[in-house]
């Protein structure tokens, strides 16, 4: 039987972005995502949409094959709940996915954001004095004025030195004097059940640095060992890459660019919003996260962006 082809304007490719998917909704992390709402979010697509692997997507843009409202779903990081909560649903609905783990992280790890909120989630009530993270002495009280110094503290620390941003999360977790979870990061073990389950797995650095912010020679050593170090733990190669905070200008620059496609990824993406089309530049391909909460507005996003090649 021949299938013909979607005109050429049809052929772009929206990739969705996730990071977490809680059990139920976190007050110090409102904007993650919950199982609840994934699973919305995933009969949607699944009902509405072609959810494509990210590699037969990238293929069957470069050819001219891509069927009309073809998705890909995206995670970055490398959480424990991918696997824990994302994934049943993702296998409910029959949705491929690639995760970007960022490997330094796995095994017992915790990113610098989440030492942030679980230290502050444990902190006594009262007034303290943040100066040592470039913050002015406030009150902690209740859910609100925890979930806003969390805001407030991660903008003070994100753009950082990688050393500096470790050695403020580290005094902020010792002046908590409480024990921070060890689990929230994907372990080796729960990386090749994804594997096993059909998942493709992607780089996303080793420490997740903002790549602007380190050398030359620290960045190609973070691609290039994420890349190993994952291909290690499933036994088999990984293919693309996905640059931390992702974007352009502002998180990476051209020579991460030329970087990433001298590692020999086959396709690295950034989180600059839009659609993929066969004009863009496969080494900074468009991903974005639609936010919306509720589904009419989730799907207009959708098409919103479906009009916004990159």
């Amino acid at each position: 039987m021949l299938v013909r082809a979607a005109e050429p304007a049809a052929q772009r490719l929206q990739v969705l972005i996730y990071h977490r998917v809680l059990e139920t909704q976190d007050p110090l992390a409102p904007r993650e995502m919950t199982a609840e709402i994934f699973r919305w979010q995933m009969q949607l697509v699944q009902r509405y949409a072609n959810v494509l692997p990210l590699h037969e997507a990238l293929r069957r843009l470069a050819d001219g094959t891509l069927p009309r409202r073809a998705v890909c779903v995206t995670f970055d990081d490398g959480y424990a709940d991918n696997e824990r909560v994302a994934l049943p649903i993702l296998r409910e609905f029959e949705i491929p996915a690639t995760v970007f783990v960022a490997t330094g992280f796995a095994n017992g790890g915790r990113m610098w954001n989440d030492t942030l909120i679980e230290a502050i989630r444990r902190l006594p009530a009262g007034r303290h004095d943040f100066g040592p993270l470039g913050a002015q002495t406030l009150e902690v009280d209740g859910a609100a004025s925890r979930a806003s110094l969390v805001r407030t503290l991660i903008d003070h620390v994100k753009h950082l030195e990688p050393a500096e941003r470790l050695a403020r999360t580290r005094w902020l977790e010792e002046y908590c004097g409480a024990e921070l979870p060890a689990d929230l990061m994907m372990t080796s073990e729960q990386l090749r059940r994804l594997h096993a389950a059909g998942v493709e797995l992607g780089a996303h650095t080793v420490s997740h640095p903002i790549l602007l912010k380190i050398t030359a020679a620290a960045a190609a050593e973070e691609l290039q060992a994420s890349r190993a170090q994952l291909a290690a733990i499933v036994g088999a190669p990984v293919r693309y890459f996905a640059y931390p905070n992702g974007r352009p200008g502002v998180d990476y620059d051209a020579r991460h660019v030329e970087l990433a496609r001298s590692c020999g990824f086959e396709a690295a993406f950034s989180t600059r919003r839009g659609a993929c089309s066969a004009q863009s530049d496969r080494w900074q391909l468009p991903r974005f996260t639609p936010w919306d909460r509720t589904p009419a507005l989730w799907i207009a996003r959708l098409v919103l962006e479906l009009r916004n090649p990159q």
